[in-house]
Order: structure tokens, then sequence, then C-alpha cells
């Protein structure tokens, strides 16, 4: 049993201030069924340049990342920033492809999941591609909060319903960074593990189609993006990439100069 197995330690790295770990997505499956065995309440943020950029100009929110108990590379460019600090073997884990990772170690094992955000119809549709996919697997509830910010009385209404579920594992996809948010403010009240995975649940439910894989592998992914919406997201992308480029480059400098002076 994975309850019974001593994961091994996480290589972890800040870019730009923010914590990634050097993880994969059968050493994540690992540990979020451990934290379910052992009944741990964490959380588990699947970064890009976005949030770590976000995390950047927000020190509170960036804080919010850094004590999340797993943070993924789920974007290219942080996969080759691990690999230029050290780290030369990572791979990405992509927050849509951990939650079906997921759901495929759930279905094996039994471990029931909670389905948190989108809209009503977005969830319907997932749901049913869900259970196609993995016939077997137990999706004891799902929910879509109002997009306004919850009063008390309504977060704690939620937190019951999904304790009452009987779920274990809770898939949170109320977009960056509202879902980091939620899941820090939860993470004390409610006893389960949460994996915030941005946009899976519009993907998965094929209201939102995905890059092709080859634009993925080539950190072209945001291009896709971009095209697709671009008067949502040229923000993003265009102020925030740039920036990355810059303030990585300068961090890697003072890396490679560090490392220069520790061979003299």
């Amino acid at each position: 049993m994975i309850m019974s197995i001593n994961l091994p330690l996480l290589y972890q790295q800040k870019i730009i201030g923010t914590r990634i770990d050097g993880t994969s997505y059968q050493d994540a499956c690992d540990r979020i069924e451990k934290w379910v065995l052992t009944q741990t309440a964490c959380y588990i943020v699947a970064a890009n340049v976005h949030v770590v950029m976000m995390g950047y100009w927000q020190k509170n929110y960036q804080q919010i990342i850094n004590n999340a108990t797993l943070v993924t590379p789920d974007g290219m460019p942080l996969v080759w920033g691990l690999r230029l600090l050290g780290f030369k073997r990572q791979s990405r884990v992509y927050g849509p492809d951990l939650m079906l990772a997921w759901c495929e170690r759930a279905e094996q094992v039994g471990i029931p999941i909670f389905l948190y955000g989108g809209t009503s119809t977005m969830l319907n549709k997932l749901q049913i591609n869900l259970s196609q996919q993995f016939p077997n697997l137990i999706i004891a509830g799902v929910y879509s909060p109002p997009f306004r910010p919850l009063t008390t009385e309504e977060e704690e209404s939620d937190r019951q319903m999904i304790i009452n579920s009987g779920a274990k594992v809770v898939f949170v996809g109320l977009g960056c960074p509202k879902q980091e948010e939620w899941m820090s403010n939860q993470v004390e009240k409610l006893p389960l593990v949460m994996i915030g995975v941005g946009a899976a649940f519009s993907f998965h439910s094929g209201e939102v189609s995905q890059s092709p894989r080859w634009m993925m592998n080539l950190g072209l992914e945001w291009l896709y993006r971009l095209s697709a919406e671009p008067k949502r997201l040229w923000q993003r992308y265009l102020i925030n990439n740039p920036c990355f480029v810059l303030l990585f480059a300068y961090q890697l400098g003072k890396h490679w100069l560090n490392w220069q002076k520790t061979r003299v």
C-alpha cells in the first residue's frame, strides 16, 4: 500500500520567488493517495508563468502558492527553468493531465472525488465525459458556486456539502488566483486534498479546445490560447511572458555566477 511507502524527498526550487516542486504524474498521484489515506488536509497548485508572475506582483498570493503542499510545473517554461537550475530530468506536470491521472488512480483504488467550480452546464458535460472515460470513478458530488465573492454562510454551506458527499479529493476549477485563494482559506476547515486545476474543467467538458500537443511541447500553448481568447488573455501573455523571461534570465545569471564561484 502507498500508506506504508516512504515517498522520496522532493527537489524544490524557487523561480522568481515562487516554489516549484520536481514531481511527476506518478509521484504526484502517489502523494495524493498517501495524503488521502493519512487524512492529511492540504492543497496542490499547478503553476505556470501566469501563476509565477501573479506571485511576483502580489506577494500575498505568492505566499499562498509557497504554502501549498505540492506545486507542480504546469507550464513548459517552468520545466525548462528547473532543468537549467539543476533538475535535468524534470518533465511537465500539467494540471488538466494531472486531473486525468488522478481520476485513473481514484478509479483503481475507489477514492471518491468532488468537482467544485465552473458552470452547471460545464459540470454536467464534465461528469458525462469523465464517467465515459473512467466508468468506475466515484464522483461524489459537483457544485458550481456563484462567480461573485461568497458570504461566510455560503462558504460554510459549501464545505459542509463537500464533507457530506463523502469525497476525499476535491478538484477546484475556479481559475487563477481565485482557486488558490479558496483552497488556502479552506485548508484548515476542510479535511480533504484539494487540487487546483485551472482550465481543466473547460477542456475536459469540451467547452474549450486544448492546443495541439506539439505546441504544448514547444511551450507555445500560450499562443494558441491567445489566438482563441485575445480579449481575455492578451494582458496575461503579452505583459507577463516578456517580464518572466527578463526576470528569470536575471535569476539564472546569478545562479550561474554563484556556481562558477564554487568551482574556483
